[in-house]
């Protein structure tokens, strides 16, 4: 009896789409929506997503103009804004918090590109993680008798192909936010 890889690559497919929706948050200089998807203001108290009560649009590319649905929220959101770590100042006209992307220094881009890198990190241990408990079961059914030696090294090598599909490809994402990043 062979082991069942889909529940590993499901396992892995989902550190990839974690590691995908953490790429979108960091700004690389261009207005993005996903920058504010993860600040979450207290709306009576229940913290809630910006983009949940309030219209999140990208006005020019270096602009993102947040126009809450109640306007009583307005400087709960500024808030937010000011305690994330986007490293943006709102600018609060009454109606609409804009916020304003400048262009990033060489410095804050290698601090970015630090980031971005201990992210891909992040993303390839629990790619690993997976593996290992893939090779855990796998030997814990060859010491069951439910395989043999050589179904053994065939699962392991098959749970090894895969781990390294996964691992290119949060390198190619990776070399992609890092060229987005830079040329900015």
């Amino acid at each position: 009896m062979k082991l069942d890889t889909k529940e590993y690559e499901r396992k892995m497919q989902k550190s990839i789409d974690v590691y995908q929706d953490n790429l979108a948050t960091i700004r690389a200089g261009r207005a993005n929506t996903a920058v504010v998807s993860k600040i979450t203001v207290d709306y009576y108290g229940t913290p809630t997503a910006i983009t949940q009560m309030a219209e999140v649009k990208v006005a020019d590319p270096k602009t993102l103009t947040i126009q809450p649905w109640d306007a009583s929220t307005l400087k709960s959101i500024e808030k937010a804004i000011l305690t994330s770590d986007i490293g943006i100042n709102p600018q609060n006209d009454g109606k609409i918090i804009r916020l304003v992307f400048p262009q990033l220094t060489e410095e804050r881009r290698k601090e970015i590109k630090k980031s971005l890198l201990k992210h891909s990190e992040e993303a390839k241990v629990a790619i690993r993680n997976v593996r290992r408990e893939a090779n855990d079961k796998s030997k814990a059914m060859k010491k069951n008798s439910e395989m043999t030696e050589d179904e053994q090294k065939q699962s392991d090598k098959t749970i090894q192909d895969m781990t390294d599909k996964f691992i290119k490809e949060i390198d190619t994402l990776t070399a992609a936010k890092e060229k987005e990043i830079m040329a900015i």
